[in-house]
């Protein structure tokens, strides 16, 4: 009998494993190897079909989607790391502080704009609860409210694009998506990829800022006392000209990154993985520049040099150099690209010796190489995990499973909903995405589920459960950071009007699936 639950065993034995605190890679390799050997057996299982391992795992190595979470990692932490992101929420501080309810509202429009530069939500949090927490308190904000704001607007970095969550559950959406389609025979069905993702996500991400912001305006006119207006003193009152140059200087630069990353995936002019190493960039010439403001036009003439070459390549000159036959035009714009190219060059080449010099650039690298290494064993673990489980006839049942529960897809969505916010309570994100969706991704997508709003859905839910008490991982990160006056109870008290909101984004987007698929579809179709 033993034998028709050893896949239900696996599952449940590597869950046990990882909550008493063994590392992930290793949980899920060992443990895949030691069900391999009992299902071999057993005779439910054979060895051979663990001769597709080297082969996933080149495939892994090998994938240029995956190639763009590295240098989004690279890029969140440099932002972090160099102040660019600490002199952001600053400055959104400084210039709304006198509205009512004017510092939480600059949180969340912080964390929105951190989500898209970031995308790190435990270092969003704790540079939120560090800077802004204080600040809030100090001016008399209701502890409740002022944690609740900081733990939820950090936590967006799980839904609003370009995030590392995103570039992972896209690209095994991707496969499963493949799996689903020749398992029914549909050779032509709808193809999804992480710009899908990026797509798709980006209006229920703004639509929780949306949702947040909305909260905090109401609350604040209900009860002013919660939400205060910061009288400035008349010695700290800024001129028009300081308020513009504050908002240049914190504002426009971290905005124009974001657009320019994000823009251009959306716009179909880069992939995720050409935008990210676009971003990667921006993140060390913003550094660079913070590094030495003196130098400012000189690192700029790089991002001018850029711009030039997007123009050149705009107005329809051929540049390949592979060629012979140029013209007297194509010649000249060929030799200025070449100079443009070298601009470029000196401009990112001085702004790492800025930054490296005030003991950024090498953390920065050191932390990126430790959390790809860290993500990409997990991920190796994960196929070893996968295949063990598809062998041992896992995916036949867990497709039996859904399909016989009540209600069609829309039960089988709300069981797999509710498994992942109960797993979150105790797993990262990373570790659910690699375990559970390859498992119940094919059968939802078999069932009807559309590819991207399931993704969507489950972005959303994951970062739900980042939210919701007593295990809540943004509550920890805050938890550390906030002062010994904030109770424990506030910080669980004041995220549950977010948890609310979350709750009802996620029905929207399962009753409205347009709110997941409109984007994408008029974007990418």
């Amino acid at each position: 009998m033993i034998n028709e639950y050893l896949e239900i065993g696996l599952f449940l034995t590597a869950i046990v494993l990882m909550l008493l605190g063994f590392p992930v890679a290793f949980t899920l390799a060992g443990t895949a190897l030691a069900f391999a050997i009992i299902g071999d057996w057993f005779g439910i299982f054979q060895f051979r079909q663990l001769n597709f391992l080297p082969q996933r795992i080149f495939g892994i190595m090998s994938n240029e989607v995956l190639i763009a979470a590295p240098l989004f990692i690279y890029m969140g932490l440099m932002l972090e790391r160099s102040k660019v992101a600490e002199d952001l929420l600053v400055t959104m501080t400084k210039l709304f502080r006198e509205l009512r309810g004017g510092l939480a509202l600059s949180v969340v429009m912080v964390g929105m704009l951190m989500a898209a530069s970031t995308g790190i939500v435990g270092a969003t949090v704790v540079t939120m609860g560090l800077i802004a927490l204080p600040v809030m308190l100090r001016h008399g904000y209701d502890p409740k409210l002022a944690t609740g704001t900081i733990c939820a607007s950090g936590t967006l970095g799980q839904v609003i694009p370009p995030s590392i969550v995103l570039v992972f559950l896209g690209d095994i959406l991707t496969y499963a998506n493949q799996q689903a389609n020749l398992s029914s025979g549909n050779f032509a069905g709808k193809s999804v990829g992480v710009g899908d993702l990026f797509a798709g996500s980006l209006v229920p991400g703004l639509m929780l800022v949306l949702f947040y912001a909305i909260y905090i305006v109401v609350l604040a006119w209900l009860q002013p006392s919660s939400a205060p207006a910061v009288r400035a003193d008349p010695k700290e009152q800024l001129t028009r000209a300081e308020r513009w140059r504050l908002f240049a200087n914190g504002l426009l630069a971290p905005a124009g990154l974001i657009v320019a990353v994000l823009g251009s995936i959306l716009a179909g002019i880069a992939t995720p993985t050409e935008a990210a190493g676009v971003g990667a960039v921006g993140a060390t010439i913003l550094a660079g520049i913070r590094a030495r403001p003196d130098r400012t036009w000189v690192i700029l003439s790089g991002v001018g040099a850029a711009v030039a070459l997007m123009v050149i390549n705009g107005l329809g000159f051929n540049l390949l150099i592979q060629r012979q036959d140029f013209n007297a035009s194509e010649q000249a714009m060929l030799y200025v690209s070449f100079g443009l190219v070298a601009v470029l060059a000196f401009s990112i080449g001085l702004s790492l010796v800025y930054v490296f010099r005030t003991q950024v650039l090498t953390p920065v690298i050191e932390n990126t190489a430790r959390i790809t290494g860290m993500i990409f064993a997990i991920l190796i673990g994960a196929s070893l995990f996968s295949l063990t489980f598809r062998g041992l006839g896992g995916e036949e049942t867990v497709h039996h499973l859904l399909e016989s529960l009540p209600g069609g897809l829309t039960g089988a969505m709300i069981f797999v909903m509710l498994l992942m916010f109960v797993m979150g309570f105790f797993l990262d994100f990373l570790e659910i995405i690699f375990i559970l969706v390859p498992i119940v991704g094919p059968a939802l997508i078999l069932m009807g589920a559309d590819p991207v709003w399931l993704g969507v859905m489950i972005a959303v839910n994951l970062q739900t459960s980042f939210l919701t008490p007593p295990f809540g991982f943004a509550l920890f990160f805050l938890r550390g950071v906030a002062p010994a006056s904030v109770r424990t109870q506030d910080i669980y008290s004041g995220v549950i009007p977010f948890i609310a909101l979350q709750l009802l984004a996620l029905v929207m987007i399962a009753a409205f699936p347009v709110l997941a698929t409109g984007l994408p579809d008029y974007l990418f179709r």
